[in-house]
């Protein structure tokens, strides 16, 4: 009885542990039809770095129906946008050097998956309201979602 007791508690303490590594990372999917599967992030000041999981979960080429991942203050979506499409493929869609981008994967064909790691500290200084996107053309109109820092 004590055994089992035992053995039942070590396996929440290690379900425990599993869970506390899991609230610093995020798994993002993105499609064929430009839609993430989560249009909210939390964000725990807790971490010390947050990571995004992107998987594009599509079968089209990067070339055309390319996914990233990019986080900034949601007023600044739309000038990195409009920079990033200058940029081009080669750049991931993404001026380079741009510093108002806290983060940011690579751009992702279907069936391939990237993540990006970004440090909580940058998130809680840039201020809210932040937002995550896609900065392929066109894709931000819809593919885009709130970082809520908690």
């Amino acid at each position: 009885m004590k055994s089992r007791i035992f053995l039942a508690l070590l396996a929440l303490g290690g379900a425990s542990s599993a869970y506390a590594s899991d609230t610093c990372s995020v798994n993002l999917e993105g499609n064929d039809a430009m839609k993430y599967n989560l249009t909210n992030i939390d964000v725990p000041r807790t971490c010390s770095n947050f990571t995004i999981n992107l998987s594009h979960t599509g079968k089209m080429a990067k070339n055309v129906m390319g996914h990233n991942v990019v986080v900034a203050k949601t007023t600044d979506m739309a000038g990195i946008d409009a920079d990033g499409i200058k940029a081009g493929l080669a750049a991931d869609y993404l001026k380079a050097g741009d510093t108002r981008i806290l983060g940011h994967s690579k751009v992702v064909g279907g069936g391939e998956s990237t993540s990006v790691s970004i440090p909580v500290a940058s998130l809680t200084a840039a201020g809210a309201p932040l937002s995550f996107f896609c900065s392929f053309p066109g894709h931000s109109a819809l593919m885009k979602g709130t970082v809520t820092l908690k």
